[in-house]
């Protein structure tokens, strides 16, 4: 396990956990066991009680966590007989997006999704999440013919942004994230995301215009990141934590200001704990925003869609 900074009082408690399970039982009968469970009551309290009260500083660590379920992960575990459709047609195939067809329970659907890779080799091939604009060309694609066959379509999002090198924007970044946005507009079949860790700025948006937009407990959203934003309001990228702090950038945050639609708590001590009831969590929210979705209209999919991003921060 990987311990984030500000987790140092718990770190300190499990290791002494650890440390006790390692000592051979004495042949005199004396038993550890009941200061190991009292020391991982401890623990899990002090657990509980930091992970009440983060900061969004705090919460975009946990959103970066590299132990945290990656896309794939949800990707192996929610959907059976997944076929992957890749490249964009007029370049290549970007690894930093994924996505293909597969059935989620008795229903097909098209499920995209960017995918940050576990290890050093996966990251790079992956390009850490942040897709060029063939990869948002292909999700424009992918959706597409999600509309053409009627079949629902899933995304999720885990991107600290589109990847801003000069060979991406001289291949037309900017017009490929519009694309896609205007093309999550356009169909008319159920569209449902997922922000499962970081979303960033229009490499997020470009996937994540949805029907219904669902956050991870402690999952970010935001139109750049701390560190980007800092740099532009204070030329200091230090100050990363007192940007993260004011933009409001948590699902907390987002839910009150209505620009998501519902938050999926996570295990205790974050979803890298326990992956499996992460995705299950996961699981049970699509599945019931995607029976309520079917029963709609394409027409009326479309039009709702259009008034939920029209009417954000009206009230603000």
């Amino acid at each position: 396990m990987q311990y984030l900074d500000f987790e140092k009082s718990v770190a300190e408690l499990e290791s002494k956990v650890n440390e006790l399970r390692q000592i051979t039982p004495s042949d005199d009968g004396i038993s550890i066991d009941d200061n190991i469970k009292q020391l991982e009551v401890k623990a899990n309290k002090a657990l509980e009680k930091l992970y009440s009260s983060l900061s969004p500083w705090q919460k975009t660590k946990v959103a970066r966590h590299p132990e945290r379920p990656h896309f794939r992960d949800y990707l192996y575990e929610l959907f059976d007989d997944f076929i992957e459709l890749s490249g964009d047609r007029k370049y290549s195939n970007d690894h930093a997006i994924i996505g293909g067809l597969a059935k989620f329970g008795e229903s097909s659907v098209m499920v995209i999704g960017h995918e940050k890779g576990s290890n050093t080799e996966e990251r790079i091939k992956h390009n850490f999440g942040m897709a060029g604009p063939e990869g948002y060309r292909k999700a424009e694609r992918l959706m597409q013919l999600a509309d053409r066959f009627d079949i629902p379509i899933i995304t999720f999002v885990d991107t600290a942004g589109a990847y801003p090198g000069i060979g991406a924007e001289e291949r037309g970044q900017s017009e490929a994230i519009a694309r896609s946005t205007q093309t999550c507009l356009k169909v008319g079949v159920p569209l449902i995301s997922i922000i499962i860790g970081e979303g960033g700025s229009g490499g997020a948006v470009a996937i994540a215009t949805a029907n219904k937009v669902i956050m991870l407990e402690h999952s970010i959203y935001t139109v750049a990141s701390p560190e980007a934003s800092a740099s532009i309001l204070w030329r200091d990228s230090s100050k990363a934590s007192d940007a993260a702090n004011s933009m409001r950038i948590t699902a907390q945050d987002l839910i009150n200001m209505k620009v998501i639609d519902e938050i999926v708590a996570e295990p205790i001590g974050g979803a890298h704990r326990n992956h499996q009831k992460a995705i299950r969590d996961v699981e049970i929210v699509i599945a019931k925003h995607l029976e309520e979705l079917k029963k709609l209209d394409r027409q009326i999919l479309i039009q709702n869609r259009r008034n939920k991003f029209l009417s954000i921060s009206r009230d603000f």
